[in-house]
């Protein structure tokens, strides 16, 4: 699944701009942490130790500024 956002100017956004579902959130944030990306934390956010959220309804997310500074995520879907 990728999900996109429509801008109206090319610069970077303060909301999420894509999104990759991921089979294993775990893995996937070692892949790209071992590739230099930095998770996003945000104040007030209940993150664990690699920077995700959970959901009340127990889907993962994880967010992160891709090269041209816009906000990425990766969510692993609990159902």
């Amino acid at each position: 699944m990728l999900r996109l956002t429509q801008v109206d100017e090319l610069r970077p956004q303060p909301f999420t701009i894509a999104g990759w579902r991921v089979p294993d959130m775990s893995e996937s944030i070692d892949t790209l942490t071992a590739r230099g990306v930095t998770f996003i934390r945000y104040e007030g956010m209940d993150q664990d130790a690699k920077g995700v959220w959970s959901t009340p309804g127990g889907d993962q997310v994880a967010w992160f500024k891709g090269p041209d500074g816009n906000t990425l995520s990766l969510t692993r879907f609990s159902q």
